[in-house]
């Protein structure tokens, strides 16, 4: 049974920092694309960071580029996501997913929203000005 588990959201100020974790289980985890995507209320949910978690490539998307960073534990079958210098904007459901197959384009399966790809239950990031 495939499982994402997200947890580490939370509330915090505008400028201070939260770091999720994903711990997966129920699949091979290496050598696939992993990510975290994001969905603000009244929002469409978008791709935020991924990585190869084979090479460790990494991918962001322009809003979050130097400010947020995308890691992995291999050894613990974990993805992070750090994030600093919040901003009210980054308020907004963050979940954890996996790309389905193995060997994707990370750079271009992250910018998709794909269904049948593994997905975590998601964790609440919300940002106070």
């Amino acid at each position: 049974q495939v499982q994402l588990v997200e947890s580490g959201g939370g509330s915090v100020q505008a400028g201070g920092s939260l770091r999720l974790s994903c711990t997966a289980s129920g699949y091979t985890y290496s050598s696939r694309c992993m990510g975290w995507f994001r969905q603000a209320p009244g929002k469409e949910r978008e791709g935020v960071a991924a990585i190869y978690t084979g090479g460790g490539s990494t991918y962001y998307a322009d809003s979050v580029k130097g400010r947020f960073t995308i890691s992995q534990d291999r050894a613990k079958n974990t993805l992070y996501l750090q994030m600093n210098s919040l901003k009210p904007e980054d308020t907004a459901m963050y979940y954890c997913a996996a790309d389905r197959s193995m060997y994707g384009v990370c750079g271009r399966w992250y910018l998709k929203l794909d269904d049948s790809d593994y997905w975590g239950q998601g964790t609440q990031v919300t940002v106070s000005s």
